[in-house]
């Protein structure tokens, strides 16, 4: 759901000599990819002293985290390497390194491919890269030509998170990875093949966590997973679900906002949206994919429920908070569907009122089932039915966005605008970002949570006044 970052390298010298190690990032994907190439940061700085600089001519060290996700992630992967292939061409001692999903389903043919990579390794094994790269300095006598990646692509559980430093907060909000993997084996999706089945953190290590981060000034934490809710961490000789999870986040001192994602209808039991009853920290606000209105499509998929389902789920947890704001994701073009199937979508977007979503035409991803099914649907009707699909999301969310016009929000304060440096940005409850002018007596943006009139709703973002 997230941009990649846009850092096209224009090639240049070397880096000096007798400093200290220098490591970019790139990252693909979504939020889970966020989180994981900030710890990738955290174990490195730990273990070799690499600090992040902000382009990839500066480096010592490149990794690029993948996302197999979206359309194209493959050539996307290899169209950065061979950017990156004029900077190692420049400067051998340069290691390249991929990382995430791509990595998980390439393993050892990345480096028949692109022979400039040094290190191979998967979401489960981002833990390992100090020993990866303490094994190529091993290697750093043997000409280029014949030395060998380091691969490492398995899937060891839960074990990173026993390996990895203690986490540094950048800003008041941070993401808490809670488990890793996915078992519903939806048949578009990727996920289990890349990333295992699902394994959860114990409590306790969660909780160490959200402590670690609260106490560096983290006032929002959202809870991460591949499919959050079937979360089953231990606890003492028992286990505990995502909602007991969320209460004892709730708990900890400092935090006053919590969000996870991403859940999945079939995982959503009573205890979760009683948890929208009663914890007054968890936001107002759901990302709740759907993927489709036709229970004829969401067969093929094997999501496992119905679109009636989802709407009597949607009516429990409206009357557990009432005026959530929810928001989902749909594919469009399936194999199979038809012009029925897709006005049930429509039908579905309209009856839930969805706020902000994500919509996108299906691509199919090798090695899933959905990949051998017959696709008769033409491209460009498949892009009719996203562009209708969309513009009715836009009218929705536009409703929206004009009824908070006159309100005063709480909203968390996240760092300078982007566009324009005299404004701060900050997040309302309902997950929209706000810009908002600095007063003309402060001396620095606020930080925190802080109230604010909306005055303005724009196409992607709201306008506010500080309320004094």
């Amino acid at each position: 759901m997230n941009k990649d970052v846009d850092d096209t390298p224009a090639v240049s010298g070397v880096p000096d000599p007798g400093t200290r190690r220098r490591l970019y990032v790139k990252t693909h994907g979504c939020q889970m990819n966020e989180y994981d190439s900030a710890r990738m940061a955290d174990v490195l700085a730990e273990s070799h002293g690499y600090v992040r600089v902000d382009s990839p001519e500066e480096a010592d060290l490149l990794l690029l985290n993948t996302c197999s996700i979206r359309e194209k992630a493959q050539e996307k992967v290899f169209h950065q390497l061979g950017r990156w292939k004029a900077l190692k061409r420049a400067n051998p001692q340069l290691r390249i390194g991929v990382g995430g999903c791509v990595a998980s389903q390439e393993g050892d043919a990345l480096r028949q491919r692109a022979p400039q990579v040094d290190l191979v390794f998967g979401p489960q094994t981002l833990h390992r890269l100090p020993a990866m790269i303490d094994a190529q300095d091993a290697r750093a006598q043997q000409p280029q030509a014949e030395r060998l990646s380091v691969v490492d692509v398995t899937f060891p559980e839960i074990e990173k998170f026993d390996h990895l430093p203690e986490p540094r907060a950048d800003g008041a909000s941070a993401f808490v990875s809670v488990m890793e993997g996915c078992s519903k084996y939806c048949s578009f999706c990727v996920v289990p093949y890349t990333r295992g089945e699902e394994v959860s953190r114990p409590v306790d290590s969660v909780i160490d966590e959200v402590r670690s981060l609260a106490g560096q000034g983290v006032r929002e934490v959202n809870l991460l997973g591949q499919n959050v809710n079937a979360y089953r961490g231990a606890i003492d000789d028992d286990t505990a679900d995502l909602a007991e999870l969320i209460y004892y986040v709730a708990d900890v001192p400092g935090v006053d906002r919590i969000r996870f994602t991403t859940s999945h209808p079939m995982e959503f039991g009573e205890s979760l949206v009683r948890a929208y009853a009663e914890v007054r920290e968890l936001a107002t606000h759901l990302h709740l994919p759907v993927q489709s209105g036709s229970d004829a499509v969401l067969a093929r998929m094997k999501r496992g429920h119905t679109a009636d389902d989802y709407r009597r789920l949607i009516d429990r947890i409206r009357v557990a908070r009432p005026g959530i704001a929810l928001s989902s994701d749909f594919i469009v073009g399936f194999p199979g569907e038809t012009e029925a199937d897709f006005r049930a979508t429509l039908e579905l977007v309209k009856d839930i009122n969805f706020d902000l979503s994500f919509s996108f035409v299906y691509s199919a991803r090798p090695g899933t089932p959905a990949a051998a099914l017959e696709d008769p649907v033409p491209e460009a009707e498949k892009k009719a039915w996203l562009a209708e699909l969309q513009a009715q999301l836009r009218r929705q969310s536009d409703v929206y966005a004009e009824a908070m016009v006159g309100t005063v929000q709480r909203v968390l304060v996240t760092g300078p605008a982007k566009k324009d440096d005299a404004c701060f940005a900050a997040r309302t409850e309902n997950n929209r970002v706000v810009n908002v002018p600095l007063p003309a007596d402060a001396s620095s943006r606020p930080d925190g949570f802080v109230d604010v009139r909306i005055t303005e709703a724009l196409p992607n973002s709201l306008r506010g006044v500080l309320c004094v």
